[in-house]
């Protein structure tokens, strides 16, 4: 019997419209790798948790926003997109309100929201990620 070397994660990219702007939530990551730099929040899916589940806590835990509608976007494999193994990451995006107030913790060292037109250097793929969902919002 062959077994897996591949891993399971969930992105969210959560978006607000504040003034004009699209903007986009981002977490400074605490851990390596990219240790310091913006990322998506979201993280591994544990044993016998659903996807959606996944992407509700782990955006709940790095951020405290909780969100009730999240959208599969698209999972994303290209191998080493992630510096420590064969990850895959089904991204998940959702829309709140501007007044949504976001707290770092657990794996993030800060948040901040982005205008899109202007991101930071990020962590992983997480720059196409963001780019696919703007095409489909």
């Amino acid at each position: 019997m062959r077994t897996s070397s591949i891993f399971l994660t969930v992105d969210c990219v959560i978006f607000r419209t504040k003034d004009i702007n699209t903007e986009v939530l981002l977490i400074k990551r605490k851990n390596e790798p990219f240790k310091n730099l913006w990322a998506l929040p979201g993280g591994f899916v544990d044993e016998n948790e659903d996807l959606e589940t996944a992407a509700k806590r782990e955006l709940k835990e790095e951020t405290s926003i909780e969100i009730e509608n999240l959208h599969q976007l698209k999972a994303f494999g290209t191998p080493f997109r992630d510096p420590r193994s064969h990850v895959v990451s089904v991204a998940f995006v959702g829309l709140v309100d501007e007044k949504v107030n976001a707290i770092a913790a657990d794996d993030a060292l800060e948040t901040q929201w982005f205008v899109t037109s202007d991101l930071p250097g990020l962590a992983f793929d997480h720059d196409e990620i963001i780019a696919f969902a703007l095409s489909k919002i």
